[in-house]
């Protein structure tokens, strides 16, 4: 009786949104499912493209995972994971972010009928995270060093893991012309980590081939004043100041009060001005300096003063581009024209401006550091440029974490498959229900060169079949065979040059198997109600109609109309 009357316990406001149990958990990786089928088709050097188009009217066509996984505005909070796995995978390694999202949606898709059938979720989480372990350590087993090689050698297989990395992207057609272009770029900053010191620029018009590298920097020429056309456009071995002051006549603050007794003394404060800027450019050209750059403006007088001495001057150079001219030439930034001496200034072997397209551009080459590169882009249409943009961090990143990294496996999906017939093998050796688990992890693995069949238009099944009795050959002979996208047949992936870094497919399977066991322990959703007055702001917002045009905010600042 006592417990009949006993009140009941309110722990969570009232509209709180809970769902627990197997149902939530179901619910959870369906989500997670749907969003790996978005990017599925994107896989691999005949992946399609998706045209995404946002509120704002931007196009963008990409088939890079991370960036399709950052425009999808997902509101679900567990398929959220995958969007994070996929841009840390961007970030880490540059590669692999549709084969890290496929992978876990993969895993999760096998785990659904185990978790439908009553077993509970950590003993899976157990055997995946087991399996995960085994994988990586079978990766590092069959990776191949590239270390020891002399340069020529090296820059051979670098190309061919940047080729591999752009065979999937829209300028694959390509791909040694803009794989050889992307390792000369990563071998001319050398040990340097930051990537802005390799410059891209983007000038629509010609085509693809008409893309270049400078060995240095180069930007687009800046807002110019008169005089300018009369500056010499070509030094050689110049030395070149680097300036972050503005050398213009300011005009004085609002604010700023003189008192003169005498008319006279006006004509002395106004000279006194013009002679501060008359020593800033005296100052300048007595460094000896030939090329003058500013982060802010220099001004008319200053041009033209500049090109009566025959010194070229660029001002308001963006951060960016002025930071890669002090790295490239030896210079220093300087915020005083006062003692100036020569160790502060930058030199290289040639300056000049020149066309390309419609835009003139100021290329520094010969640079003595050389620690910084600029790839100049040509191309039709706005948005196949930032798509090959996009392509081509790819490939550096990639060919950055094999330089440092040095290892490389077979791609076209040799590895998942030899790791998968591993993971098989040693399941067997297992007693329990884990041997069941890492079974499905091992057939997980397998969706990336049935994706890849699939995305090429031919026969997965056949074509899973011919390399599972190839990986299974105990002589072990047929670990590098890959799906062959040209014949629809199986090749050996490391003889074809089909190659990538071990850490990205470490680091993917890392991720996947992080992410799927994040979502695997997630047992209850909470969603708590949004605050009443959250609620009224929404709830004016939407009568207000983006601020303008609701009778709720008409007025404009002359007392709002209260409704009652």
């Amino acid at each position: 009786m006592a417990s009949m009357m006993q009140p009941q316990i309110i722990l969570l406001k009232e509209g709180t949104d809970t769902s627990q149990g197997k149902p939530q958990l179901i619910s959870n990786i369906n989500a997670c499912m749907a969003v790996a089928d978005v990017v599925r088709t994107t896989l691999g050097p005949r992946g399609m493209d998706k045209l995404i188009h946002d509120e704002k009217g931007n196009t963008t066509i990409s088939n890079d995972g991370a960036t399709i996984m950052k425009l999808l505005d997902i509101i679900h909070p567990a398929a959220k994971i995958l969007v994070d796995i996929a841009k840390s995978q961007d970030s880490e390694v540059g590669d692999g972010t549709t084969t890290v999202v496929l992978l876990a949606g993969e895993f999760l898709k096998e785990a659904k009928p185990f978790i439908e059938d009553g077993v509970h979720s950590q003993n899976l989480i157990r055997s995946y995270r087991t399996a995960s372990h085994l994988a990586i350590e079978k990766v590092k087993e069959l990776a191949v060093s590239i270390e020891g090689k002399s340069l020529e050698e090296k820059k051979n297989l670098l190309a061919k893991c940047a080729a591999t990395t752009l065979s999937s992207k829209l300028i694959g057609g390509e791909k040694e012309f803009f794989a050889s272009m992307v390792v000369d770029a990563v071998l001319a900053i050398g040990n340097d980590d930051r990537l802005n010191m390799i410059g891209m620029k983007k000038v629509p018009g010609g085509n693809m081939r008409d893309s270049f590298l400078v060995n240095g920097v180069a930007f687009k020429k800046t807002f110019s004043y008169a005089g300018f056309e009369q500056q010499p456009k070509k030094f050689e071995n110049p030395k070149i100041l680097l300036l972050n002051i503005e050398l213009e006549l300011k005009s004085e603050k609002e604010n700023a009060e003189i008192r003169l007794s005498d008319p006279l003394q006006y004509q002395s404060i106004v000279d006194a001005e013009w002679n501060i800027i008359y020593d800033k450019l005296d100052k300048c050209v007595k460094s000896g300096a030939k090329v003058v750059l500013s982060r802010l403006a220099i001004g008319d007088l200053a041009t033209q003063y500049f090109a009566d001495r025959d010194i070229f001057c660029a001002g308001r150079v963006t951060e960016e581009d002025l930071q890669r001219v002090a790295a490239a030439s030896g210079g220093t930034v300087q915020t005083t024209v006062n003692n100036i001496i020569d160790e502060v200034l930058g030199t290289c072997e040639l300056f000049e401006e020149s066309q390309v397209g419609n835009e003139r551009f100021n290329i520094f080459s010969g640079c003595p550091s050389g620690r910084t590169a600029t790839i100049v882009l040509r191309g039709g249409a706005d948005q196949f440029i930032e798509e090959a943009e996009r392509s081509l961090h790819d490939a550096i990143m990639i060919v950055r974490r094999a330089l440092k990294n040095s290892t490389v496996v077979a791609g076209g999906g040799a590895i998942d498959m030899e790791i998968s017939r591993y993971l098989r093998q040693h399941a067997r050796t297992i007693a329990g229900k884990s041997q069941l688990f890492i079974n499905s992890y091992a057939k997980a693995l397998e969706v990336i060169p049935r994706q890849l069949c699939d995305n090429a238009g031919f026969d997965a099944t056949d074509v899973l079949n011919k390399l599972r009795q190839k990986h299974a050959l105990p002589s072990g002979e047929g670990a590098p065979y890959g799906v062959d996208i040209n014949t629809g047949g199986i090749a050996d992936s490391f003889a074809n040059f089909v190659w990538e870094p071990a850490v990205v497919k470490i680091n993917a399977i890392n991720a996947a198997t992080e992410a799927a066991c994040l979502v695997l322990s997630v047992d209850e959703t909470i969603k708590n109600p949004k605050s009443e007055s959250a609620q009224g702001e929404a709830a004016a917002g939407a009568m207000g109609g983006r601020g303008r045009g609701g009778a709720a905010f008409r007025g404009r600042g002359r007392g709002m109309r209260s409704w009652a």
